[in-house]
Formats: C-alpha cells, structure tokens, sequence
C-alpha cells in the first residue's frame, strides 16, 4: 500500500525513468505528486455546444475531427483541422507546428479549449493555438474512459511532453488516491477544521484531482472551493506557525538594550540636515523603542522613493554608536554602498563625535580590503558600510551593535542571519529598509518575523514629476527639451536605455521576460489616449505576446546612444556613461562628477536604478520604456524629484507594445502612488516574480498563491497565533506534536528559511 513518502517511481505507473523526469519538476515524492493540482478544469459533463458559441468568450468544445491537413504556406507551416458537431463545424489552427501531422484522424473526439475568434465564414468559429487533447475511444479501458468524459476533468501542465500530459496524470494520480484511501495523514487538528468548515486532508487532495458532480465550475477555476481552500490554508498556516514561533523566539534572545540619554538624543539633532516628517518621527520612535529593549530587533522599514528611508536608518545607527557599539550597513550593489558611504560622510561630518566611517566592497584591492578589516576587528570602525562584502568569514567586529540591510529582497534571508550571527556576543539590532512599497496585509505576513515601520509621507517640498509617455519617432522634440532644461534652467538629465551595448540577451541592466509644467520647458505630451484598463487574466495572457516582442527587435544600447547624443543633439554638452560594466572606481568617479555638476547628460543603464541622489538632476528619460518592469520604472523616476524645481519623466517607446507593456506605462502616467504600483506589479507579475522569492529566501509555494489567497493568508496568520499562544483544549497533546513536527519538516526541507525549532 503506497504511502505519502513513498520515492515517486514507486507509484503505480512511474518508473525510475519517469521518475527521473519528474524530478526535474521537483516530484520527488507521492506526495509531491497530489500536490501538483490542476491548473484548470474543463466540464466534459455538458461540453459547450458549437451553436452556443460566441466571439471573443474562452471556451471548451467537444467535437468530432471531421478533417486535417498540413498547409506548407511561404512563410511557415499551418496545421489545421476541424471540429463538427451535427451541422456546425469550428476551425483549429496551429502555425509552425508540423509535428501534428498525423496525430488527428477522421472520427476521433477532441476536446479544445481556447478563445473563440470570427471565421471567413459567418457560420463558423475558429481556434487558433488551441490546448487540445484526444478522448478516449472503444479501444481505451473502461478507467481511462471513467476519467476523461462525462464529468468534471482535471487539466495538468505537462511534466514532460506528450508522454507525461494530463491523460497520464489523471490515471497515475487517480490511482495513487485509490490506493491510499483512507490512509493519508491529517496534519490540521480536528477542531480547528470544524471550526473554518474545512474537509479533512484526503478528501480535499480526492476533490481537487476529481471534483464531485455538482461542483461550481467557476469556484473551480478561481481555486476557491472547501477543498482548495483546504490545501491552501494548510500551506500557509505552516509558514505563519514558523514566523510565528520564530518572531517570539527572538525576543527571547539576548540582545544590545541600547540607552537613550540626552546625549544621543543630542547627537542625532546635530547631524539632522532639515525638519524630518511626521512619519520620519513615528518610524524612529518605533526602531528606538525596539533598540531600548534587551532582545534583539528585527524591523522592516518600508517606504516609497524619495521618502527619507536612509536619514532615518543614520539616525538608529548613530543611537549604536553614541552607545559604543559599532553600526553596519549592507547594500546591494557597490553603487548603493559607495553612494551611502558619502551621503554617511556629509552627514556625519557635522557631528562632534566625528566617527569613523569606512567602505568595504568586493573591487577594493586586497590591501585595502585588509587594512579595513583590521579597523573593523579593532574597533576603530565605528560604521561599516559595504555589500555581501560584509558577510564573508574574514571580516569579525569587535563590537556590532546594528546591522541595517538596505534592498532587503535583492539579499536572501540566509545571508541576513549570518551577519547576525557572531560568536559569545549579543545579538546586534537588525533593521531591513526596502523602496519596494509592499501591500501592508503582505508585508505583515510574508515579513511576519519583522515589525514593520512604514514611511507613507515626502519630505516637505517635493514637487510631483511630471510625467509623459511619447514615441521613440519624437525623439527629436524629447532631445530639444532635455537642452533647454539643462542650458536655460542649469540642471541636468537621466538617459536610460535596457541594455549595455548591442541587442545580447546575457546583459544584466536588461529586466524584461518582462499642475501642467512651465511654458519655456514644457514636456512634449502624450499622443496616446489610455486604453480601458486591462483584465488580469488578459494580462497573463499577454505575457506570451511580450515575449515574442524579445531582445531582437532593435533595441537601442547606452553606448550606442552614448556617442550619437554627445555628437549629435548634445554637441557641446558634458555627456557621460555609466553602465554595471565599467570597474568600481569609474563608477564612483562618474558619480561623483554628476553629483557636483561636472556632467549635464548622463547616459546610463538601470544601473542608477537605486542609490544615485542629485537634487539638480531634474528630467529622466527611458527609452524603450516599455521593456521595463513596473518597480523598475518607478525606482528610476524616484532618481529625480529629488530637490525643490520641477522634474520630468519622459517614457519613449518603441513601435511595438504589449498589452502588458501598455498597461505598465499607462499606470506610471496615471499615478505616482507606489502602493498603487505594487499592487499592479504584483496583479502583472504575479507574486513570484514581485517578492523575488528565490532571491529572497521566502518559499516556492506549491498550492498557495499570495495575490489571489490574500484572505487566507490573514486568516492562517490569526490561526497560527492563536496555536502558539492557546490552541484551546479541543486540540489534543498528540495534535499540537503532529503540527509542530510537521512545522520542522516544511520549514527545514521545503521553505529553507532559518530553523523553527
């Protein structure tokens, strides 16, 4: 009789040659199996009935294949073939796709699922790239006829071909269910299932596979029936028991109670260059009253570009060393890092104190490398500025009090414990900053082993940005605009382009898959009318479309585009570039000079993305603008803005643009809320790709989805509290052991966060 930890190949059906596909898939286990649910669910109950069919409407047809053929035309091949039932017939179309020869023959029963489009002919519809799947006939055993037709049919994304479609998933799994009944462990104690209305494990993973007759279609298809609801639930109640147990852990662990006298308070007065905001003020008075306390902090601070993050983490960082302890600050990139080291140096050049601020990346040399090392050992550090530079086993303080971890998402969860983590020491305080404006819901929950400290207001004067999108074919009037605000108004400009040089795919810079202003330098304006706001599922769908649109269709290089403009419409200008390729020292050397005005144009590549502050540059032009992503869009206007004058962002596009690529410029038009953004980003995105989880350290999560199960999520939040805190005396003692060595096992080998005891 199989059981849930059984090796996959020993699953009726599997093999150990499948067994090593499926692998590759991350199906290592039977269980890993009746975790891969289906992605949807066609009604082979009552199939839809060609005359009922209607343009523009996603549907799925049964039918019978009453002809194929193969059209070798000029450009390329055209499978097609067609579908009747009675007297109405519906065209299928696949181009570039001669492997079908053959496959369909007259007689068979197909089922095709896709979106229903006009043909030539007013009495029929076509399909074009159609999901299909042969039925069953005569000739297939009674099971297989069981699971294919005349009910409800699961829909898998295939693990390996044709071979390993959902035909084959259906029989493998249904036959691993059957031999298991009644034997799949609970892992959720009883009461509390009665107490959300929940079915117990087995029954949910049976009506997930197979729902019963009568099940809602559309609960089906939006993942929302009790039995999906069931096996999501179960995942996110195990993260949040973790973060749960872990942020209650952690203030029993021995940490730096830092004090607070009048002479720090002193300090920090000193070194503030203006009057902070009210949110500025809330969110210090949050990491302070963390730092007084003996266990350690672990704080999120959250706010949109421009917002004041860094005076404020300088503010904690000199509360650590007005206390004799040491301040580190870890950024992602050694742009970041130097740009924080001479913000760090002005700001901290007022103080009396005058402590002692060092850099340490990966580019310095190893001498230097060394000798900050030693400062560092010693003490005679009193902040430590640098990237993972920071982490490697060389480098030992003498007396770490703080740690701030600038772009927290961009670093992984694993390597912010191991800065933590030095020997026969308390813990140091940690505070993570991120611009990346996180829904509050999410952020609490996904960062639920962190208090969260959110900056939701600008510093006082900040001007909004003006913002435009225009045709690359203007690129002249853009140009001209660009050499009036920086000859007639002395400021100067931002050129990004999304790739180095040239159109390769391996450039680092390229992310893709995915008041009216003043008369005398007035923006060229849009020549587009927005388009009614797209659907999510649209959107996901387009996403294909966008990849077609690939590297291939000419995309302008910054060092292409570098020489042009400082010859041609910047003749007489000082033109620089400044690209993720060029060593350490240029870098800082480039940057340097356009923070103190030696270069009016800089010609860059994401690059400037974060980190790069100067007030007087005022426009920022992107070209090819809708080959960005949407947070990289809005870190790259928050580059100006920065000062009291008027700024600009001027987004080209090139001739061609998804919808998704529409979507994404129309909203950065529409809005500079970057809590707006980010909930776009995360609809376009999906959450996978918008919290960076493989760089993040956060879970790959098998049936949860963090946008669609946001209410779950809440949920399995309160529930897991609630456990930890008093699961009530319904739950017995075995219950409450199965759950937390349950916990162990998902959080160690699946999540691989830290331990959860």
């Amino acid at each position: 009789m199989p059981a849930l930890s059984d090796q996959v190949q020993f699953v009726r059906g599997v093999g150990p040659h499948i067994a090593q596909m499926l692998a590759e898939k991350g199906i290592q286990t039977a269980e890993d199996l009746l975790y891969h649910l289906p992605f949807r669910y066609e009604d082979r109950q009552n199939p839809r009935s060609l005359d009922e069919l209607k343009p523009g409407e996603t549907a799925s047809v049964i039918g019978e294949v009453r002809g194929a053929v193969l059209l070798r035309t000029r450009r390329k091949p055209l499978f097609e073939i067609t579908v009747g039932q009675g007297r109405h017939a519906l065209k299928c179309l696949w181009f570039n796709s001669p492997y079908l020869d053959g496959k369909f023959h007259a007689g068979q029963t197909v089922a095709v699922y896709g979106r229903v489009e006009p043909s030539r002919s007013s009495s029929t519809f076509k399909m074009i790239q159609p999901q299909f799947e042969i039925l069953p006939d005569a000739s297939d055993d009674a099971e297989t006829r069981l699971l294919e037709v005349g009910r409800i049919t699961p829909v898998y994304e295939s693990l390996g071909g044709s071979r390993l479609a959902s035909r084959w998933q259906r029989k493998v799994i249904f036959n691993l269910l059957e031999g298991m009944r009644g034997m799949v462990p609970e892992r959720l104690p009883r009461a509390m299932l009665e107490r959300l209305n929940l079915p117990d494990r087995e029954t949910a993973l049976r009506e997930v596979h197979f729902p019963p007759e009568g099940t809602s279609l559309a609960q089906l298809q939006s993942a929302s029936t009790p039995a999906h609801r069931r096996l999501v639930f179960e995942e996110l109640f195990f993260l949040e028991l973790g973060l749960e147990l872990k942020r209650r852990r952690m203030k029993e662990r021995k940490g730096v109670a830092f004090a607070t006298s009048d002479k720090v308070r002193e300090a920090i007065r000193e070194v503030l260059p203006f009057h902070p905001t009210a949110a500025q003020k809330r969110a210090l008075g949050e990491i302070v009253a963390d730092m007084r306390e003996p266990a350690p902090m672990r704080r999120l601070l959250q706010g949109d570009v421009g917002s004041g993050k860094t005076i404020v983490a300088f503010q904690a960082m000199l509360v650590a060393m007005e206390n004799g302890y040491q301040a580190a600050l870890m950024a992602p990139t050694e742009i970041l890092a130097t740009q924080h080291f001479l913000a760090a140096r002005k700001l901290l050049e007022r103080s009396s104190r005058n402590p002692r601020i060092v850099l340490l990346t990966g580019s310095l040399d190893d001498g230097r490398k060394r000798r900050t090392r030693g400062l560092i050992n010693r003490g005679e550090a009193n902040l430590i500025i640098g990237t993972h530079a920071l982490i490697e086993e060389k480098v030992e303080f003498d007396r770490l009090g703080l740690v701030v971890v600038d772009e927290q998402h961009r670093f992984g969860v694993l390597q912010r414990f191991r800065l933590m983590k030095k020997p026969n020491q308390p813990e140091p305080d940690v505070l993570v900053m991120t611009a990346t404006p996180i829904p509050r819901t999410l952020a609490l929950s996904l960062y639920g082993d962190l208090d969260l400290s959110v900056l939701d207001e600008l510093p006082p004067g900040r001007m909004p940005i003006v913002t435009r999108r225009v045709d690359g074919e203007r690129s002249a009037e853009v140009w001209n605009f660009v050499r009036k605000v920086v000859t007639r108004e002395r400021r100067q400009a931002y050129i990004v382009y999304p790739v180095i040089e040239g159109t390769k795919d391996d450039q680092p810079e390229l992310d893709f898959s995915h008041d009216e202003p003043e008369a005398q330098t007035e923006a060229p304006s849009s020549s587009r009318k927005s388009p009614p706001k797209a659907k999510t599922a649209e959107l996901f769908q387009a996403a294909a479309q966008e990849a077609s649109l690939g590297a291939k269709s000419g995309l302008k290089s910054a060092a292409e585009m570098h020489e042009k403009l400082r010859s041609g419409p910047f003749a007489g200008l000082r033109v620089a570039l400044l690209h993720g390729r060029l060593d350490a020292d240029e870098k800082e050397v480039i940057m340097r000079r356009f923070q103190r005005g030696e270069i009016d144009v800089l010609v860059a590549t994401t690059v400037i993305e974060v980190g790069v502050d100067v007030p007087n540059a005022t426009v920022m032009v992107v070209e090819h603008a809708e080959r960005f992503g949407l947070a990289q869009l809005h870190q790259l206007r928050g580059r100006v803005g920065r000062g009291a004058a008027r700024s600009y962002c001027i987004l080209m596009t090139g001739e061609r643009i998804s919808p998704l690529g529409e979507e994404r410029l129309n909203a950065m038009v529409r809005t500079q809320d970057g809590f707006e953004l980010a909930e776009l980003d995360l609809e376009i995105r999906g959450p996978g790709e918008f919290f960076g989880t493989r760089q993040a350290g956060l879970p790959e999560f098998r049936v949860a989805n963090l946008l669609r199960d946001r209410k779950l999520l809440e949920l399995a939040k309160q529930e897991a509290s609630r456990f930890v805190v008093d699961p009530g005396p319904e739950v017995t003692a075995e219950e409450r052991a199965r759950v937390r060595a349950q916990l162990k096992d998902a959080w160690n080998r699946r999540y691989g966060l830290v331990e959860a005891g």
